[in-house]
């Protein structure tokens, strides 16, 4: 029985990386001209800046563009700075360079833990794209779901988030896509649905999660 139940074990790891390999080979990660030259951009301000800051695109694009979709859901975290002092770089930079009329003034959303919106949001149109800046964020509950906030490392970004698919990165400065939870890659190719961190802490920190998933 131990060597049938190993061989069991073994044939589950294989099945699993024959699945992620053909996931793999149909989920292409391919930028549009559009996305590359606003990622250059975005690149640009900090290195003219001399920011020390790196620029993430997190959550939903990540996980469309891995699986072919187009998605205009860009949402750029910082983990350096709040998201409104990095669009005000982004203006201040085209201003400086004459392109004013390749970006739009910026709209800040507040925060508003009550309806689950715990984060400060910045939003600038910038080549045709509008987009949304924000921190990295880490979260402690206390007894609501409520929650204090901080800025924090994308590692606490990735497992503060609802599943692990909405969890990954895409490092501008590298251009590599970071799966911080170990599990979002994989999940994504199996199609399975999981949260970052143990479900009942996940989900009683934020039940709406439930609802999101």
């Amino acid at each position: 029985e131990i060597l049938m139940e190993i061989e069991n074990q073994k044939n589950l790891v294989g099945k699993r990386k024959e699945m992620e390999n053909t996931a793999d080979k149909h989920l292409p990660f391919q930028l549009t001209g559009q996305e590359d030259a606003l990622f250059a951009l975005l690149m640009e301000v900090v290195e003219h800046f001399k920011l020390q800051a790196v620029l993430r695109v997190a959550g939903g694009w990540v996980r469309d563009k891995l699986m072919g979709r187009t998605s205009h859901d860009i949402d750029i975290a910082i983990d350096t700075l709040y998201g409104k002092e990095f669009a005000e770089k982004l203006v201040d930079y085209m201003r400086l360079q004459n392109r004013t009329k390749d970006v739009g003034g910026i709209g800040v959303i507040k925060s508003n833990p009550d309806q689950s919106k715990h984060l400060e949001t910045a939003t600038v149109k910038v080549l045709g794209i509008e987009i949304d800046f924000v921190n990295l964020r880490a979260e402690e509950y206390a007894d609501s779901r409520i929650p204090t906030t901080r800025i924090g490392t994308a590692e606490e970004d990735a497992l503060r988030r609802d599943l692990t698919i909405n969890a990954l990165f895409y490092n501008l400065a590298t251009r590599q896509v970071e799966d911080l939870t170990g599990r979002g890659r994989e999940d994504l190719a199996l199609g399975a649905v999981r949260t970052p961190l143990e479900p009942r802490r996940t989900l009683t920190d934020d039940p709406l999660r439930a609802l999101r998933a």
